[in-house]
């Protein structure tokens, strides 16, 4: 752990490609116990950052602590103690799912793969352990992962798009886990494009672009800095709520009145709303997906 605390502690983070910065001052702290969202579209910079983290890459400047170490001098130690899941798994042909998932777990070299929670995973993702792995789909090979991960006591997990090829019921197994072992006060670091799973299962996001960080911060934090949409039909003229300094981007269309609202000032829209009498009334509240896109259209500009 470093002195700061975080299991994850990144701080101007530099790496290139011949002219091209993939990095270009990234920061990323993920705290213990924490599920950390890092977000951003190809290219961003996110499979960089963790390639630097499992110690595949050297950066080329800034600071990089992986449970107060450096990853890339201390990568065959530091394995010991994290999990990984990468978001395309290829495992070898002729060995059974149960075969993989013990050799990924013996590549550790700690011994400390809990073979009643491997089994109790295999059951909950409901992978049939005995078939030869060249036989499984895209959704399978990710359960094997899933569950080598998993099976182990880490103290950090790095999952870059791990979900990817689960149906619904698997995503919700998966949460789950993620779930028990930040319970346990391990960190989790979730790369992910699916915004709805971080919303679910994040304590904070960081947003990148261009291999720099654009937002960091607790997701209740950012929530509360974002806007709820509301849409109403009134039985009076709702023009002037065109004027009220707390409503914003006031669109009138067929009769329905739709504009956003801080949410601290909900109750004084609501009470407008009321004043005029309501017909229908919709009040969506801030996603996650909003505010991402709200600061690549904002970075676009």
């Amino acid at each position: 752990m470093t002195d700061t605390g975080f299991a994850v502690d990144i701080h101007g983070l530099r790496k290139s490609f011949g002219h091209t910065k993939a990095l270009d001052g990234l920061d990323l702290t993920v705290a213990p116990g924490d599920v950390a969202g890092f977000l951003g579209p190809n290219g961003a910079g996110k499979s960089t950052t963790i390639r630097v983290l499992l110690g595949l890459l050297r950066a080329d400047g800034g600071t990089v602590r992986l449970l107060g170490r450096d990853p890339w001098r201390d990568a065959v130690d530091l394995h010991r103690r994290i999990a990984y899941v990468p978001g395309d798994v290829t495992l070898w042909p002729n060995l059974t799912g149960m075969q993989a998932i013990d050799f990924l777990a013996a590549l550790r070299g700690d011994g400390t793969v809990d073979t009643r929670r491997r089994d109790q995973l295999i059951e909950r993702f409901e992978l049939d352990p005995h078939k030869k792995a060249r036989t499984y789909s895209k959704g399978n090979r990710q359960k094997v992962a899933i569950v080598a991960a998993f099976s182990t006591r880490s103290e950090l997990f790095v999952l870059d798009e791990p979900t990817s090829g689960l149906d619904p019921l698997m995503e919700q197994a998966f949460q789950q886990c993620v779930h028990e072992v930040a319970g346990q006060g391990a960190a989790v670091l979730l790369s992910s494009h699916i915004l709805a799973e971080v919303e679910k299962l994040c304590d904070t996001v960081t947003i990148v672009r261009a291999g720099r960080t654009v937002r960091s911060g607790a997701l209740a934090q950012m929530r509360h800095l974002m806007r709820t949409t509301v849409t109403a039909r009134t039985r009076g003229d709702g023009e002037h709520l065109r004027q009220a300094p707390y409503v914003h981007d006031l669109r009138s269309d067929d009769g329905h009145l739709r504009f956003s609202v801080d949410r601290d000032d909900l109750d004084r829209v609501m009470a407008d709303l009321s004043g005029l009498g309501i017909d229908e009334l919709t009040v969506a509240p801030a996603s996650l997906e909003d505010m991402f896109l709200r600061e690549y259209q904002g970075a676009g500009r």
